[in-house]
């Protein structure tokens, strides 16, 4: 009976094809994620920023959505901010739950100045906006650092909606 040869490649190795490939995905994924490393610095003042945008956006929508007007409060002196509701008789109450209470900002992150539009510039003391039920409110612009890291961030009137930038900027 014949029997034909049977031959095995013992292929080694990586072809170029294939190593060019590999190369091209570690540039690739090296492109993408080193621009994120360099705001490592910064981390909690862009975490601050959100969670401030966040927390006015909320309670625009919560204005709107219970027709009640909100009080947003910063403390300049003390890095801190608090919300509270406008009750029928016209006084002010203190929310409680998870959005209520005395909020610090994150690390070492300070309020340096807040402009409310119509009202002027603060560098101290406490300062409030409010939040209107018919969808508006105090047009404000913020402005935070953390060390050498400064940011500002800009809420929009009639959306709620916050802008962010780096470095202080003025509008």
């Amino acid at each position: 009976m014949p029997t034909s040869p049977i031959t095995t490649l013992n292929n080694r190795g990586f072809t170029l094809i294939e190593l060019s490939i590999v190369l091209f995905i570690i540039a690739l994924t090296a492109s993408l994620t080193m621009p994120l490393l360099g705001n490592i610095g910064n981390g909690n003042l862009h975490s601050a920023s959100r969670r401030l945008a966040g927390t006015i956006k909320y309670f625009y929508n919560e204005a709107v959505l219970e027709k009640k007007i909100y009080r947003l409060t910063f403390d300049l002196d003390h890095a801190a901010y608090w919300v509270e509701r406008q009750k029928a008789d016209g006084e002010w109450s203190a929310l409680s739950g998870r959005m209520g209470g005395r909020k610090k900002l994150q690390g070492s992150v300070l309020m340096t100045r807040v402009y409310i539009n119509g009202r002027g510039a603060f560098i101290s003391g406490q300062v409030s906006m409010k939040i209107y039920p018919a969808g508006w409110l105090d047009e404000m612009t913020l402005y935070l650092k953390d060390g050498k890291y400064k940011q500002t961030l800009r809420i929009s009137a009639l959306t709620g909606t916050t802008e962010f930038y780096d470095g202080y900027r003025d509008f």
